[in-house]
């Protein structure tokens, strides 16, 4: 084997392949159990599964190991660990089990695998401060899985900081240990895995928040389970479903031959404070490369000669006074459009608060509205306000038919509380995004969540795996409001325009991101790769 570093895994290695259901691990207890009371299958024939395959990703992936060391908790991820320890030495390997915990604490099926372990001579020790670095060596983490919430105690804190310094590979089993399943925060330490080995049914807490730091290539099995047991009422009923470019392939069909761009919708965006012209600018590019037939931005006019400079095709106009002579004009641009977006680069000056409250007049609920950045800053700020006054607040602000865009900053305060709040559970955070403010709502970040109601009345969570650390840069916001809106604009649903929206935005900056790298990426390097998926996603 190679130098431990070079047995790191990609950190964005590809997840196509793994189901689109994601669970709770409430979800994925009901399924086991439905498997061990429903099919006869005992905990120790699952448990035994699951150690089998994870010494088989272990020999497929590092097929030189030499030896293992396995950390073992006190519970039935424990169990799983013993189980591999004793696999293992049965097959050669140098095994030892580093116990954190007081290994008299397991019971049933994790005390019968660590007997087990002990007959095929395997060394179980007390874990020391630090583990020896040593070549052709793997680490097992089966120390906490899907069971930990609250603090760590602090052997087990301790025993994840020695994995972690360790430098060698690391096979969770489960999930990484520290990691909370559901939210996919580590409110401690948390280990960091190269290859997270998921049983049964993919835990929704591996994809956000937290959980692509630690989670590495994630592999998944079912363990065998019947098709009665993973798609019944509890298998077909996910907490939310991962998304990607593949999922919404379908959803962008090709032009009719004789296609005109009045076919092909008109986008209004409104936006570009003084300062702030080119956020504007990306949106109605964004828009205008992902297939409107029509782009319009209406703005201040010192950006009007700029604007026009960089991106002829859209029709660029300037507005100074909304509340005045230039009333007519707004009014008759977001009559003739079929989406608005408001907010990239509005800013939050009188002009800004004017043009918002005229689009809402004027939009109503007929012309859909992406709202985005300062627009939606300005709606959580009317929605202090109205409960200030003993008004009902963001209720009686409600719309069907509009787009909410926040990152989690503009989340929390769209919601009253603190960005903390937000993150401490981004799925319970976007489903109170859409019950308190209506229409189709994202919460940004890594693994971005969609929440909307689907036709029959159900609300739907999405999760993105597209996209890397790359767009952590300006502007990247601006162009997938204006992706939004092209979709809405073409036809598409607003929670289809959004999901579509989302995805390409991401792959175009993975793809922007394998060409060139992460560090350095624009916003702007994103369109010819938009163009491009628009057109071969179909």
């Amino acid at each position: 084997m190679s130098d431990p570093e070079s047995l790191r895994l990609n950190r964005n290695a590809n997840t196509t392949r793994l189901p689109r259901s994601l669970y709770t691990a409430a979800q994925v207890r009901a399924l086991d159990e439905l498997a061990i009371v429903q099919e006869g299958i005992s905990g120790a024939e699952l448990m035994e599964r699951a150690a089998s395959v994870v010494l088989h990703i272990v020999l497929q992936r590092w097929p030189q190991v030499r030896r293992l060391l396995v950390v073992a908790g006190t519970g039935n991820n424990g169990g799983d660990g013993y189980l591999v320890a004793a696999l293992a030495a049965a097959q050669g390997l140098s095994v030892n089990v580093l116990e954190p915990g007081d290994p008299t604490r397991l019971k049933g099926d994790a005390l019968a695998a660590r007997e087990r372990a002990l007959r095929q001579s395997v060394r179980c020790e007390p874990m020391q401060t630090a583990i020896e670095q040593a070549a052709d060596t793997v680490v097992v983490d089966a120390l906490l899985g899907i069971g930990y919430s609250g603090e760590l105690r602090p052997e087990y804190a301790t025993a994840i900081t020695c994995i972690n310094d360790s430098g060698l590979p690391v096979v969770a089993v489960d999930i990484p240990s520290g990691l909370h399943s559901d939210t996919g925060v580590a409110a401690g330490a948390v280990v960091r895995a190269t290859v997270t080995v998921c049983f049964i049914g993919l835990k929704q807490g591996l994809f956000t928040s937290n959980g692509p730091d630690c989670s590495g290539e994630v592999v998944f099995h079912d363990l065998g389970l019947p098709e009665r047991v993973l798609h019944g009422e509890v298998g077909a009923s996910p907490s939310s479903t991962r998304i990607d470019v593949n999922v919404v392939s379908g959803l962008l069909r090709p032009r009719r031959p004789g296609a005109h761009k009045g076919e092909c919708g008109h986008v209004l965006v409104v936006g570009g404070d003084v300062g702030y012209g080119g956020a504007a600018l990306m949106a109605a590019e964004a828009a205008a490369r992902a297939g409107a037939g029509t782009v319009s931005l209406l703005t201040r006019q010192v950006n009007v000669t700029a604007a026009l400079a960089r991106r002829p095709e859209i029709m660029v106009r300037g507005i100074e006074a909304p509340d005045g002579e230039d009333d007519r004009l707004l009014s008759d641009l977001v009559e003739r459009a079929n989406a608005v977006v408001i907010g990239p680069g509005l800013g939050r000056s009188s002009w800004s608060r004017s043009l918002l409250r005229h689009v809402l007049q004027y939009a109503a609920d007929r012309v859909p509205l992406v709202v985005d950045a300062d627009a939606l800053n300005l709606l959580a700020e009317a929605a202090a306000e109205r409960r200030e006054t003993s008004e009902s607040g963001a209720s009686a602000m409600r719309r069907h038919r509009w787009v909410l865009t926040p990152h989690p900053g503009e989340a929390a305060r769209l919601l009253g509380c603190s960005t903390a709040d937000v993150q401490s559970d981004r799925f319970a955070a976007v489903r109170r995004l859409q019950q308190t403010w209506g229409g189709t709502c994202l919460l940004k970040g890594a693994g971005s969540l969609l929440c909307y109601v689907e036709p029959a009345g159900a609300e739907h969570v999405d999760l993105c795996t597209e996209g890397n650390p790359g767009m952590a840069t300006g502007g990247m916001g601006d162009v997938l409001s204006g992706l939004v809106g092209a979709f809405i604009a073409q036809g598409l649903s607003l929670a289809d325009s959004l999901r579509c929206a989302v995805c390409i935005h991401g792959e175009s900056a993975d793809l922007a991101a394998a060409a060139h790298g992460e560090r350095g990426l624009l916003a702007t390097d994103l369109f010819t790769h938009i163009q491009h998926l628009v057109n071969n996603s179909q």
